[in-house]
């Protein structure tokens, strides 16, 4: 009898390909990755410093435009009570001039030197109100050069900064080589501490729930999955955990840190991956990768 031929039948929704070997790339890349977060995050950093550098600039600018004003206010006030001195000298000073032409003799003498000290007082009073405004000036301008020339250069200081730092940027994403998963299939970006999964959260290409797994009676639930702690070898920091997805269970035996364990569900099309950062004694400590685009069934 003729026996019919087998045909491969594609994998049904739900279904947990069984694991493949762990790629050895993933510690060079996990440390390419944490060199790119770290710098992602020193410009981020310094973006805020030139935000906030701009901030004091503004601010500075402000109370200088205040002080300005608070002077010319002042200069007006004073040169009001100066044309007013100015005006009772004009005053006086008329006034002896014509005692002057009134007077003979020893009292037109008199007259005359009062009129000069007069008109002396009134030369000295108009040099004092010029040079003190002049000073007061002096004093804001300098201020304020010296103020916003500080500023000025520690936001050049901080783009300088900002664009070195791009280019090791760069150079380091040059560097970097792909991540796949025990499944063999494409991983993105993982984490290998909190400061690292911060930066992963911020970019908002997954959702990602961080959990620390202790081995117990029953599964623990992360995200919508169960997770439960079936092994953990501090020493060779490898675990074997099993997985509960869609009421489907799939043991991830043997895996080590850092190693994308990813795994099917029916609300996505592409695969969950839980990331172990830490194994512990009886614990372990990581993080669930969903993909953002889901069914909802």
């Amino acid at each position: 009898m003729s026996q019919t031929p087998y045909t491969p039948q594609p994998p049904q929704p739900g279904y947990i390909l069984p694991p493949s070997q762990p790629d050895n790339s993933g510690l060079k890349t996990a440390i390419l990755f944490g060199a790119v977060i770290a710098l992602i995050a020193a410009n981020i950093y310094l973006y805020l410093q030139i935000d906030s550098l701009k901030q004091q600039l503004a601010k500075v600018q402000d109370s200088l435009i205040t002080e300005v004003g608070r002077v010319r206010e002042t200069g007006n006030v004073s040169s009001a009570a100066a044309r007013k001195n100015i005006e009772d000298l004009q005053t006086k000073l008329g006034e002896a001039r014509r005692e002057a032409n009134q007077a003979a003799g020893q009292a037109k003498v008199d007259a005359t030197k009062k009129a000069e000290e007069l008109t002396r007082q009134l030369a000295e009073q108009q040099r004092i109100q010029k040079q003190e405004m002049e000073t007061q000036i002096s004093k804001v301008e300098e201020t304020a050069s010296t103020k916003i020339g500080q500023v000025s250069s520690d936001v050049s200081s901080v783009k300088t900064e900002v664009a070195s730092n791009k280019a090791e940027l760069d150079k380091t994403i040059a560097q970097l080589h792909s991540t796949q998963g025990d499944l063999g299939v494409q991983s993105g970006l993982i984490a290998t501490n909190g400061k690292e999964l911060a930066a992963l959260k911020a970019l908002n290409d997954r959702n990602y729930f961080e959990f620390t797994i202790g081995k117990t009676k029953t599964p623990q639930r992360v995200g919508d999955i169960l997770l439960f702690l079936k092994k953990a070898d501090p020493k060779k920091n490898r675990y074997t955990v099993e997985i509960t997805a869609d009421d489907k269970r799939t043991e991830k035996k043997d895996k080590s840190v850092n190693e994308p364990v990813q795994f099917y569900s029916s609300k996505a099309r592409q695969p969950y991956e839980v990331v172990v950062n830490e194994v512990k004694k009886d614990q372990i400590v990581g993080y669930l990768a969903t993909p953002k685009v889901q069914s909802g069934r």
